[in-house]
C-alpha cells in the first residue's frame, strides 16, 4: 500500500476502533434516502453523517425536527425529518451558518418568522399616526 494515492478520500466511521472502520455512504440528495416508513436514529446518522447526539440536540433546538417515538422510547424519524436534517446540516455545515441563524433562516423560509422589535415599533409609530390623524381630524 505504500505509495498508494487513494483517487477519492473515503470518509469513516469514528465511533468504531481503527480495526473494525469501515466507509459509509453519505446522503447528497433525497434520492439516497431509502423508500421506508420510519428511520432509527442510527440509520438517520449513517445516511447524513451527523451522530447521533448531534441530532437528539437538534431536537430540541429546532422545530422542524420532531421525530415520533416508538412505545419503548426509540426515535423514528420519517422522510420527511431526514431531509430536514440534510437541510439543517448544509446551512450550519456548508454555509456556516449559526444555530441561532439557521433557526432564523428556516422560519422565514416557512413564513412563520416572529416580528422583529424594530417591526414592532414600526407598526406603533404607524398605528400612533393614525390616531393623530383621526384626533385632529375630530377636534374643534
Amino acid at each position: 500500500m505504500k505509495g498508494v494515492v487513494p483517487s477519492a478520500r473515503v470518509e469513516v466511521a469514528r465511533s468504531r476502533p481503527r480495526g473494525s472502520q469501515r466507509p459509509i455512504a453519505r446522503l447528497h440528495g433525497s434520492d439516497e434516502i431509502p423508500e421506508k416508513l420510519y428511520f432509527k436514529i442510527g440509520e438517520v446518522a449513517q445516511l447524513t453523517g451527523i451522530q447521533p447526539y448531534v441530532l437528539r440536540y437538534w431536537e430540541t433546538e429546532f422545530g422542524t425536527l420532531r421525530p415520533a417515538k416508538s412505545r419503548s422510547g426509540q426515535r423514528l424519524y420519517r422522510r420527511g425529518d431526514v431531509l430536514a436534517v440534510v437541510r439543517i446540516k448544509d446551512l450550519l455545515y456548508r454555509q456556516r451558518f449559526t444555530i441561532k441563524g439557521a433557526k432564523r433562516y428556516l422560519a422565514a423560509e416557512e413564513g412563520t418568522l416572529p416580528p422583529t422589535y424594530l417591526d414592532s415599533l414600526r407598526r406603533l409609530k404607524e398605528e400612533l399616526k393614525e390616531i393623530s390623524v383621526l384626533l385632529r381630524k375630530h377636534s374643534p
